[in-house]
């Protein structure tokens, strides 16, 4: 599949992940898909676990994934995103690191890499960045 397409799957699911919309995030994933923190600690393992842990995900009111790059070849697409979440502790952002594979126009494996939370930074659609990377 061509690069471009690649890149409009994984913006349809960071639209869909801001929206809150879980049914159109999942239509992004292979039933089999698996998540992980990067490089090797599962976290999600098939479409059921990948949709139990973001419904729970997006209960949080403040969810937002802001793109700050995105860069692909092949069948892999990387996304630097700050993301606005409410941790145990606060409302804060935390400097991500998304690496998709895809087949067929649909996700098989995700592996994230997550900077340290800085509590307090700005919320939903802010335009502070944490610096990271």
């Amino acid at each position: 599949m061509p690069t471009a397409d690649n890149q409009a799957t994984v913006q349809r699911q960071l639209d869909a992940y801001n929206a809150k919309d879980i049914d159109a995030f999942m239509a992004c994933w292979v039933a089999d898909a698996k998540i992980y923190a990067h490089p090797d600690t599962l976290l999600a393992d098939g479409a059921a676990a990948i949709r139990a842990r973001h419904e729970a995900r997006f209960r949080e009111t403040n969810l937002f994934g802001r793109l700050i790059q995105r860069m692909s070849a092949g069948n892999t697409v990387v996304d630097r995103e700050v993301v606005t979440r409410t941790f145990p502790e606060g409302v804060g952002q935390v400097d991500v690191i998304a690496i998709y594979e895809l087949a067929g126009g649909k996700i098989t494996r995700a592996w994230f890499v997550m900077g340290e939370p800085i509590l307090g930074a700005a919320t939903k659609g802010g335009d502070q960045e944490n610096g990271a990377g």
